[in-house]
């Protein structure tokens, strides 16, 4: 059993066409057959490397390997080959142009598929044009090429997705034509957006490296392709690649399209993040603290990062949101939010500060519950509740209303870093009363 995924590199990888190389990869390694992987870069104005690099780059980091791989633009002479075949078997003809372009007659019959998906399907192929096979560049079209591959290739199985249906007919009467075995079709129905339609930018139709670029796990993104057509039963909802492969038919494709759902994704990911183990997730963030000049390699410390991430990693959708989350903890000079610093800070609680300033500064055991035992002692002391001490103390840390636990996230910040920006708020209450 032989499959195949056949990108063409005038464009980066997206979610429709992920999902299909997925579907054939699930089939082949479920199956004990083998995955090619052809690259359609026949259009020699409008295939560019950096698509190319994009969709293989995709392909390896969503965890899909494969057995073969080829590439059209070396394969030229053989389809030039196979046209003049036809040609002298008078099943095709030249253009009366000039051009060199040859051109297939169409034979008039109904043809009737059995796919795998939809089951039978007929056509009329008097209704079909004549169809082009090799063009006046002496390039080959792409249902002309498609079938001297597969057929070269021996696949045995063709599944793509439904959007594809208008060139079977197009395709199997070259097959017959040419005397080649007639491969089993499985086309799969599209993804919608939200709204019932196609896929637009804003409701997920955004290249695979995008997804990544975003914060989206790999492991995530695989099991919510695989969600999109195809489900393991029992209403499991989270399968790594690895387990879904046991359990993978092309024939259990949904019959109808599935919508796409960011929600349900982010969703997804959340729950991946949350099972990460944390030096894998460690690893992963890294990264985009980079990017966001928080650590740098020359400045790093790999274990107070893990302490960070077990702060937040059971409330973050994406690495991206992750890493914004958690930025206060990797800066020198905490950006508050001015709202909250006008809101916490109107009255002045420089006494009160002050006490915590040096009690956390005397603390042998700088724990969360000593934390807190200190914290409420000093509130009690000052005369104020917890919430009126509370609340200005975490904009002070970490100039932000929500948060982590306070005293864990003290903890984690650490004794230096805590003193430091409790002394920023004393200054700044000082400077707000002159």
């Amino acid at each position: 059993m032989r499959v195949r995924f056949a990108p063409s590199p005038t464009g980066y990888l997206h979610i429709g066409g992920a999902r299909t190389c997925l579907f054939n990869w699930l089939y082949a390694r479920a199956q004990g057959g083998s995955f090619v992987l052809r690259i359609e870069d026949t259009d020699q104005a409008r295939s560019k490397k950096e698509y190319l690099e994009e969709i293989l780059f995709s392909l390896k980091w969503l965890g899909l390997d494969w057995d073969e791989l080829h590439y059209q633009s070396q394969r030229f002479d053989i389809y030039r080959q196979v046209a003049q075949k036809l040609l002298d078997a008078g099943l095709a003809y030249k253009a009366e142009d000039g051009s060199g372009a040859v051109i297939f007659r169409m034979p008039q019959k109904t043809l009737e598929i059995d796919d795998m998906i939809h089951g039978k399907i007929t056509f009329d192929t008097g209704l079909i044009k004549d169809q082009v096979l090799i063009k006046s560049d002496q390039s080959p079209t792409y249902n002309f090429a498609c079938v001297v591959d597969d057929a070269a290739m021996q696949i045995t199985h063709i599944i793509r997705g439904d959007d594809h249906i208008s060139n079977t007919p197009k395709q199997v009467v070259l097959y017959e034509a040419l005397g080649y075995p007639l491969p089993k079709f499985a086309h799969i129905p599209m993804i919608l957006g939200a709204g019932g339609g196609r896929m637009s930018k804003r409701a997920g139709a955004t290249a695979i490296s995008e997804y990544r670029s975003m914060g989206f796990l790999s492991g995530a993104l695989v099991n919510y392709l695989m969600l999109l057509g195809w489900s393991p039963g029992n209403n499991q909802e989270i399968i790594a690649l690895k387990d879904a492969i046991a359990k993978f038919d092309i024939q259990d494709a949904n019959k109808t399209a599935a919508t796409f759902d960011m929600n349900k994704l982010l969703w997804l990911n959340s729950q991946y993040i949350k099972s990460c183990p944390i030096e894998e997730l460690a690893e992963l963030v890294k990264p985009f603290l980079k990017e966001r000049n928080l650590i740098s390699d020359n400045n790093f410390d790999g274990k107070y990062l893990e302490d960070v991430l077990q702060l937040f990693k059971e409330r973050a959708s994406t690495l991206a949101e992750l890493s914004d989350a958690m930025a206060f903890f990797f800066v020198k000079d905490v950006a508050m939010d001015p709202a909250a610093a006008e809101k916490f800070f109107a009255q002045d609680l420089n006494a009160a500060f002050g006490a915590l300033r040096s009690r956390f500064a005397q603390l042998s055991d700088f724990s969360p519950p000593r934390i807190e035992e200190d914290f409420r002692r000093t509130a009690a002391e000052m005369g104020l509740s917890t919430k009126q001490l509370i609340h200005p103390l975490r904009v002070a840390l970490s100039g932000k209303t929500v948060g982590p636990g306070m005293f864990e996230m003290i903890a984690t910040l650490g004794r230096d870093r805590t003193l430091e920006r409790i002394e920023r708020a004393i200054q700044l209450y000082k400077n707000k009363s002159r």
